[in-house]
């Protein structure tokens, strides 16, 4: 149906309509421009969610991305900034396909509607000018057909008057046809216009009208049309991105469907697990008898009767730590079994300087480079890291030697491409690099034998039964410093008295002692006046050692010692350097040459 037909007396009408059909494009552009910005504040609020709970660089979470729930929260978060992405493409391509496209049409429209309503007005206003020139030629007619009229009529009357003379009959005959004359011109003017008029309104009406009716009446149709095409490119503007946002929702619930329980219980025993055997077995303590009670040698308070070990010779172990050497301390002992309550009811306490500052370097997450201050599986799980590390940077630089000797062969043989010189200092800070790297691994390496070594096997737990519980277990139920066995750094060690262990599988059912408060004579020995060792070896530094701790000794890089008690297991060789100056050394810090007729002998290195 067309406009110019059916509407053709509705121009006022049709220009508020098209008025009315701008206003509606703004309106809906407006609502998309708001709906992209939702869009765009809501990725928002989603990327801040995600990077909130994203995992910080330190090492507790490195610790939590062990586990399987972890993994899959961190899945789940990766997951989640994809799927705000999506949300970013929806507002731009918004933005970009109906805001800007809405933008640019809505300024043609407005110029079209102007131009056609000013071209429809235009004719308007010609027609009504022309309706205005007809209704004046027909008046000017009106008047002079009056005129004439009166004219006819007073020469008439003049010419019945006996008493009017002949010329003035004359002078009003000639009047009355002059006025004829003007009256017959005024009509010829009035048909000659009238008929120009019916020809112009005619063509306004079926011509000029309909066609800028028609106009507007295409413009209008395109706007609901675009209007209509924008509708649908939001719609598939959201439904492009369903794939994808698809895609998120499905690794989400991968990530969900892959949090294995035992997976993650299983990685809290490698995470903790510490190496050390379980207490043995409480020896049974008669109390009924009415002799003497004597403590069996492997329980916590052995009695100390004697001054002196049965054939006259104590035991000469100096330990790092103890300052007064030449002075036990004499200790009150308790019952075996309040101290078994203690430690089942109560956490492991730090007795000593020494513990404290190793707990508390375990706090702050600091401790020694060789990691002594870990159980042993822990220990040895962080040195096979390290010398994992280090074994991928010394291939790397070997990589980077060879491919820099390969260059400088080619700088060799076409002296053209580049001076082989220019390549020699890089290769020697390789080669420096290389073996700063092959030292700390070789350093590293025999910390790691060392931990093997002293690891406890399957096979020994049957015989370690028969003791009350390892030496690592001491530092949870012992009261003072001396019973925490520790390096001069603070650290583990995980050899046990060989004295009390030997007695503890070779008697054990030792006499009853009546007096329970007396203190073990071994563990008393440690710390008698000791007699001077004879010398059983001699041993070369391999580094330089600073002896900061009491029981140890400074030594020099390439310096001679001699040996004067091999390394027992605890990582420590006692060595002397004259009559006065004696003391402990790490036994990876020196090569060992124990002499032919020394008890095992071997060489440590």
């Amino acid at each position: 149906m067309s406009w110019g037909s059916e509407l053709w007396d509705q121009f006022d009408n049709l220009e508020r309509h098209t008025q009315w059909g701008s206003e509606f494009v703004e309106r809906y552009t407006k609502f998309v421009k708001e709906r992209s910005e939702i869009e765009t504040s809501y990725a928002k609020q989603i990327r801040n969610l995600s990077k909130k709970y994203q995992p910080k660089k330190n090492s507790r979470e490195d610790e939590e991305n062990k586990y399987t729930s972890c993994r899959a929260f961190l899945t789940t978060l990766n997951e989640l900034n994809d799927y705000a992405g999506q949300h970013e493409v929806i507002a731009e391509n918004l933005t970009s396909q109906i805001i800007a496209e809405l933008s640019r049409y809505l300024q043609d429209l407005k110029t079209e509607r102007k131009s056609n309503f000013h071209e429809g007005r235009k004719a308007q206003q010609h027609i009504e000018s022309s309706w205005k020139q007809l209704e004046s030629y027909k008046r000017r007619f009106e008047r002079e057909c009056k005129e004439a009229d009166r004219a006819q009529q007073h020469f008439e009357k003049m010419d019945a008057d006996i008493n009017v003379t002949k010329a003035d009959v004359e002078k009003a005959r000639q009047q009355a046809q002059m006025r004829q004359q003007t009256a017959t011109d005024s009509k010829s003017d009035y048909s000659s216009y009238l008929q120009k008029f019916n020809q112009e309104q005619n063509e306004h009406y079926y011509t000029v009208i309909p066609n800028i009716f028609q106009r507007i009446q295409e413009m209008e149709e395109k706007r609901i049309e675009r209007i209509g095409v924008c509708m649908k490119t939001f719609a598939e503007v959201h439904r492009q991105v369903l794939p994808i946002v698809d895609k998120c929702l499905d690794g989400m619930t991968k990530a969900a469907e892959s949090i294995e329980p035992k997976t993650d219980s299983t990685q809290v025993v490698e995470s903790y697990k510490s190496g050390f055997e379980p207490p043995g077995d409480v020896e049974f303590e008669d109390y009924g008898q009415a002799m003497k009670r004597t403590v069996s040698d492997t329980s916590l308070s052995n009695s100390r009767e004697g001054k002196e070990r049965p054939g006259g010779k104590s035991k000469s172990k100096l330990w790092p730590f103890i300052k007064n050497k030449n002075k036990s301390p004499k200790q009150h002992k308790e019952p075996l079994s309040h101290r078994l309550n203690d430690f089942m009811a109560s956490k492991p306490k730090m007795h000593c300087l020494r513990s404290l500052r190793r707990g508390l370097s375990l706090k702050l997450g600091s401790g020694p480079e060789d990691f002594s201050h870990l159980p042993p599986e822990q220990r040895r799980k962080k040195l096979q890291g390290k010398i994992d590390d280090l074994s991928k940077d010394i291939q790397k630089e070997m990589d980077q030697r060879d491919a820099l000797t390969k260059m400088k062969d080619v700088y060799v043989k076409n002296p053209q491409m580049g001076d082989p010189a220019s390549v020699d200092p890089r290769l020697a800070e390789i080669g420096q690099s290389v073996e700063r790297l092959q030292f700390e691994l070789q350093k590293f390496e025999g910390w790691l034998a060392e931990v093997e070594g002293r690891m406890p096997s399957k096979s020994d737990t049957s015989r370690r039964q028969s003791g009350l519980y390892d030496t690592q277990n001491n530092t949870a139920v012992s009261n003072n410093c001396a019973q925490d066995r520790e390096s001069p750094d603070g650290s583990y060690t995980e050899e046990q008295n060989s004295e009390i262990q030997i007695k503890a599988n070779n008697n054990p059912n030792p006499n009853p002692n009546p007096n329970p408060t007396s203190t073990t004579p071994e563990f008393d020995d440690e710390f008698d006046d000791e007699e001077t060792l004879p010398t059983i070896g001699t041993c070369k530094a391999l580094y330089p050692f600073e002896g900061h701790n009491e029981g140890t000794i400074s030594v020099a890089e390439g310096e001679l010692l001699y040996v004067i008690e091999e390394d027992k297991g605890d990582g420590w060789t006692r060595v002397r350097r004259n009559e006065d100056e004696e003391g402990y050394v790490p036994t990876s810090y020196v090569e060992v040459f124990l002499e032919t007729n020394a008890k095992g002998a071997m060489t440590y290195i």
